[in-house]
């Protein structure tokens, strides 16, 4: 097998003079020109701790990598942090950065013929853009996730990030001092690792590891770990044997691996971000998966996890009883998995799990099947007049199944989060914010602020939100998002007024206003199509490419 196919055109060609004298400039020997060359993809930055220590975790990896066998070469690609831009106009950014993560990953590894791929991943849109990007190379690739963080703690209290989001609810309503909010502020994140609970980072690498294309074990090893440290001479083992097989995402990712992946964070409660990623993992994969097939598995698949946010535990903690692989070999016992799937250690899903201990249910974070926190999982895919292509709900069961009340309407987070701090957000209401799409944002901001400060409010119980906008994996509540058309193409949600009625159905997966066609087609009449919020940039090429949120948001 002929392993450096990609490299030897720099390396092997006479007519590449150059090419091999800077390769001489960065230390490498002739003999090495023989050697496959493995793209090390960082998205390592020291702004975020989901992120601040994958430099250090990408050069370890690269120090295990066999210098007999292969020339190991580190390149670094860009994150933004969901946490920090969270309810500002950098959060426009998050989603497209998902793209963008994609092409530069892409662009290296062809532009510098490189044979195989290791990406090393934190946030959410690090692993999605990283997976992407690996498909379209098609070589073989490992994808790395850096781990979880670990817990805060004040007063006895379990914290995260979602906790810091909901101290500034409880803060604004009065019922929180400025010192305790001060305190969980300062403990919430104690150190490097991606958001705690089965948010989006946890959802997507927990995802990623039933498709196949991470180590087993990876997505629950917490960052600050010894098992974490440990994966490193797999990794580096693993993707020679990769290249020795030639096994390639395309012999990995297939419809069966995200049903697996699917039916997995729909067990675990995961974040509805999965949605649009996974729509825009099969586009790129050219596989057959759409959002009515989520819908399919969710109504056959219990909800089992007592995971944040709208459980008690965090991954650290599933991690202590078996990780997501003792929930694989669960649902392997019980037909929920198709367990020939090839993954990345050269193996199938089953052979992978064959030694995993068998998960044990004296345990309060995973439900048996017979005693579920939820007999069909949380994702629901709603339609309606208000939805014609399709939305995304999170509903646990702890909200209620049907919501019905009347329209608050805002035409941007900013305007709906004064309001909240205002005391303006009434029992009953139903939060509408609109041009906050994949076009209108642009970027489909998530809504993590507001639905937090709802949460710490006290009105969780109490208020729906829905938005053309995204949610993070930190939301909880009744809340529906990802509705298409969104309000900047002329989507119904444009046209909702203060006081309509508007009514949530998690059982019929329905979405509607209760307004007559003729008032629609009169409030239709007056709508004008907003301008572009940006006339130059990235933003501005986002929102003139996009698809929509029901396709994934894709850019090409």
């Amino acid at each position: 097998m002929e392993l450096n196919k990609y490299s030897k055109i720099i390396t092997k060609k006479g007519s590449q003079p150059a090419a091999q004298a800077m390769l001489h400039a960065i230390g490498l020997k002739k003999e090495d020109f023989n050697k496959p060359f493995v793209g090390i993809a960082s998205t390592g930055y020291e702004g975020n701790p989901c992120n601040m220590h994958l430099n250090e975790l990408s050069i370890e990896i690269k120090n295990k990598i066999n210098k007999d066998e292969a020339v190991p070469l580190i390149f670094n690609t860009i994150g933004i942090s969901d946490g920090i831009s969270m309810g500002t106009n950098g959060m426009k950014y998050s989603l497209p950065s998902r793209d963008l993560i994609a092409d530069s990953i892409e662009s290296v590894v062809n532009g510098m013929s490189y044979d195989s791929l290791i990406s090393v991943v934190g946030c959410d849109k690090n692993m999605p853009g990283a997976l992407m990007a690996m498909i379209r190379l098609n070589r073989p690739s490992i994808l790395v996730y850096g781990g979880t963080i670990a817990a805060g703690c004040y007063k006895g209290k379990k914290l995260d990030v979602v906790s810091a989001f909901e101290a500034w609810g409880e803060k604004v309503s009065g019922k929180l001092s400025n010192e305790d909010y001060d305190e969980i502020i300062s403990n919430a994140c104690p150190g490097p690792g991606a958001c705690g609970g089965m948010y989006t980072a946890n959802t997507m690498s927990s995802a990623i590891e039933a498709m196949g294309m991470a180590l087993t074990y990876n997505s629950s090893n917490p960052a600050i770990s010894i098992n974490k440290l440990n994966e490193k001479e797999l990794i580096s083992k693993s993707i020679i044997n990769l290249m020795k097989k030639d096994i390639k995402p395309s012999d990995i990712i297939t419809k069966k691996s995200i049903e697996n992946a699917v039916r997995l964070i729909t067990l675990l409660g995961g974040s509805t971000n999965a949605v649009l990623h996974i729509l825009a993992i099969c586009k790129t994969a050219n596989i057959d998966f759409n959002i009515d097939d989520f819908q399919k598995i969710s109504d056959e698949t219990p909800f089992l996890a007592n995971l944040k946010p709208s459980g008690k535990y965090l991954m650290e903690d599933l991690h202590n009883i078996g990780g997501i692989p003792s929930v694989m070999k669960f649902m392997l016992e019980n037909k929920m998995l198709h367990n020939d799937c090839m993954t990345v250690t050269g193996k199938t899903i089953e052979e992978n799990l064959k030694n995993v201990k068998s998960l044990n249910f004296d345990q309060d974070i995973i439900r048996p099947l017979d005693d579920p926190i939820k007999s069909s999982g949380h994702i629901r895919i709603l339609y309606g007049n208000i939805a014609s292509e399709g939305s995304v709900a999170k509903i646990t069961g702890k909200e209620g199944l049907i919501f019905k009340g009347n329209a608050k309407v805002f035409n941007s987070e900013n305007e709906a989060n004064r309001a909240i701090k205002n005391n303006q957000i009434s029992k009953g209401d139903v939060i509408v914010i609109r041009y906050e799409g994949p076009k209108g944002g642009p970027g489909m901001p998530e809504m993590l602020k507001p639905t937090s400060a709802i949460m710490g409010a006290g009105l969780g119980n109490d208020v729906a939100l829905i938005t053309d906008g995204r949610f993070s994996g930190g939301t909880h509540g009744f809340v529906v998002g990802h509705i298409s058309p969104e309000a900047a193409e002329g989507g119904l949600i444009s046209l909702i007024e203060d006081g309509d009625e508007v009514i949530i159905d998690a059982v019929k997966n329905e979405i509607n206003v209760n307004v007559s066609q003729e008032k629609l087609d009169l409030r239709k009449k007056t709508w004008k199509k907003p301008d572009l919020k940006f006339k130059s940039g990235i933003l501005y090429k986002y929102s003139k490419l996009v698809s929509s949120a029901s396709k994934g948001c894709v850019t090409d």
